[in-house]
């Protein structure tokens, strides 16, 4: 974990105020996934993508194969793999949801609840006490953001805001706060991708460096 850090340090040194608190998530994030979690994320325009990014370096190898074990290869074979195709492609992944990711979901509810609490509906059905939920806004005055991390917080789910230099109104409701020293949009998205980038390098190399 320290490596990456280091790495990301040397390279921007203008992110060295985030490091603790990304340090910090990197470890929540780790035991997360060894405890059988669930980590959830959310954002809206460019942080939307940025959410959606993050589970794509999740939920299948970042930097490192994930190559299944010859155990689990032969549990494809015995289900009817026999070409190995699966046995050979497969990666394993960590459990990782987007909250945009459920286009019925949040036109339905948009459209016969509260389109603002499309977010905190998904954490309410699906999360559960010790999971972990990332909202990403740049401004931190994500409203439906908000409304996620109250959710969260309700059901004992951690909640951890990636946000910009001016927090907003969703820090009071983050247990974690991570916010890039830059407060306009694009400056702070730029920021931001690096961060994201070095917590999925940190999370890959601490539970899959072994396979």
């Amino acid at each position: 974990m320290e490596k990456f850090r280091a790495d990301l340090e040397k390279r921007l040194p203008v992110l060295s105020p985030v490091l603790p608190p990304l340090a910090r998530l990197i470890g929540e994030t780790i035991d997360l996934f060894r405890n059988d979690g669930t980590l959830f994320l959310a954002g809206n325009g460019g942080s939307a993508a940025d959410a959606e990014h993050i589970c794509g370096e999740l939920l299948k190898g970042f930097r490192s194969p994930r190559k299944l074990s010859g155990a689990d290869v032969q549990k494809l074979k015995d289900a009817g793999d026999a070409n190995s195709r699966l046995g050979e492609s497969l990666q394993y992944g960590l459990r990782t949801i987007s909250l945009l990711s459920h286009p019925s979901l949040h036109t339905a509810f948009g459209n016969d609840v509260d389109a603002e609490l499309a977010f905190a509906q998904q954490l309410w059905a699906l999360g559960r006490a010790g999971d972990m939920f990332i909202g990403i806004s740049t401004s931190g005055n994500a409203s439906n953001i908000r409304q996620a991390l109250i959710a969260a917080r309700a059901k004992n789910i951690r909640t951890v805001l990636l946000t910009g230099s001016r927090k907003g109104v969703c820090e009071e409701f983050a247990d974690l706060v991570i916010a890039v020293p830059e407060s306009e949009t694009y400056l702070v998205q730029e920021l931001q991708l690096p961060v994201y980038h070095t917590f999925c390098l940190a999370v890959e190399a601490a539970l899959f460096e072994q396979l």
